[in-house]
């Protein structure tokens, strides 16, 4: 037992020893190449192995020729390991080049392509990260795209949407001014309009950039879709006969809905208004409301003769205007594209969704909003 000990502590002995004295190379070589690093690596294990090795061969006492069948051994041990970890490490390290090569294409018009056979696993998980990232990085690019042919659109519309009735204003005052003007009064009454109109106008686009920032207070209480509908048809009903249009009820029932009283009338308000200009004269608008797995939906559905499958996707983009059927007017009673877009945003604010679709004769925008819940009970901690 005793023999057995002292040979166990040489072969430690010389194992420290050399890796005492092959450290300072791992050190030196540990920012260089993995082919170095790794190889640095074996070259201690390597060197550990023999220095144990030798240093209780020596004390056996072997024969001369005992020991040098052992060193031979340990030396051809030794290089065959030091020319596999070599052959290893330039492997790793030629998967670590290329897969860097193919980093710098993150983010690129191309996408990241991934090297075929990543020598490690490591070096694998590296690769589908970075391939991940690219793809969020190709998806936030396509957003950023889209928002900037939005705003363009927007700023495009509103400088003509401005233009007209400022054009127009400034007409009627330079014939007032001028004193051509054969009823004052119409005049005064038109002006009225146009301003109004303007009003309106920034009014949305003060909205609409509250919304976007974030800074959109809600003050939710609880109310009946019923009583919301009928403020909303309240506020409606003058433009509907104005322009020969029919609302009907289409199946509202007084369900309970916790949101801010104010901007839900303002979203079916413009959804109705939306319905009413998009709908031919002696056509009809339908609102109905209903309770579909703990959502209240609310459907607006108009009979502007359906939109096109493919702007059925930017319906509630910022400045979408579409069709024929949903540009302004010749009248000036036309929007800015700004209504469809608040829309959405008030209800995405209040934790809800905003979809269209075609169906019948027109098409069906519909809003989800979380119901409320029953009197007596209050939501789960």
């Amino acid at each position: 037992m005793t023999d057995f000990l002292v040979i166990v502590a040489l072969a430690a002995l010389g194992a420290a020893l050399a890796g005492v004295l092959a450290a300072p190379a791992v050190r030196v070589l540990r920012r260089r190449s993995v082919a170095l690093s790794l190889f640095a690596v074996a070259v201690l294990a390597v060197a550990a192995m023999a220095a144990g090795t030798v240093a209780v061969a020596q004390a056996m006492f072997l024969s001369g020729h005992d020991l040098g069948v052992v060193m031979a051994v340990v030396a051809v041990s030794g290089v065959v390991s030091l020319a596999a970890a070599l052959l290893f490490g330039r492997r790793i390290a030629a998967g670590s080049r290329e897969l860097a090569r193919a980093a710098r294409t993150v983010g690129s018009e191309g996408g990241f392509v991934a090297p075929a056979v990543p020598p490690t696993a490591e070096l694998a998980a590296l690769s589908r990260a970075l391939e991940e990232t690219s793809g969020r990085l190709a998806e936030a690019r396509e957003r950023e795209r889209a928002l900037d042919a939005s705003r363009r659109d927007l700023i495009a519309g509103i400088s003509h949407d401005l233009r007209t009735p400022l054009a127009g204003l400034r007409a009627m005052a330079e014939a007032l001014e001028d004193g051509v003007a054969e009823d004052t009064a119409r005049y005064h009454a038109r002006m009225r309009i146009e301003v109004d109109r303007l009003a309106a106008m920034v009014d949305d686009l003060f909205e609409l950039s509250r919304i976007q920032a974030g800074a959109l207070a809600l003050t939710l209480s609880r109310v009946s879709v019923y009583d919301l509908v009928d403020d909303a048809l309240a506020g409606a009903g003058p433009l509907a006969r104005a322009s020969g249009v029919r609302l009907v009820d289409g199946g509202v029932a007084a369900l309970p809905v916790r949101v801010d009283a104010q901007q839900i009338t303002r979203v079916l308000g413009n959804l109705l208004v939306n319905a009413i200009r998009a709908t031919p004269a002696d056509g009809t608008v339908a609102v109905s409301a209903r309770h579909e797995q703990g959502r209240v939906v609310l459907a607006v559905e108009d009979g502007c003769g359906g939109i096109p499958p493919e702007d059925l996707p930017r319906v509630f983009d910022t400045g979408w205007r579409g069709g024929a059927a949903r540009t302004p007017r010749a009248d000036g009673k036309g929007g800015a594209g700004l209504g469809l877009a608040i829309v959405r945003g008030i209800v995405e604010a209040h934790e809800g969704r905003a979809t269209v679709c075609n169906a019948g004769s027109g098409c069906r925008f519909e809003v989800e909003l979380p119901a409320a819940e029953p009197q007596g009970e209050s939501p789960a901690a």
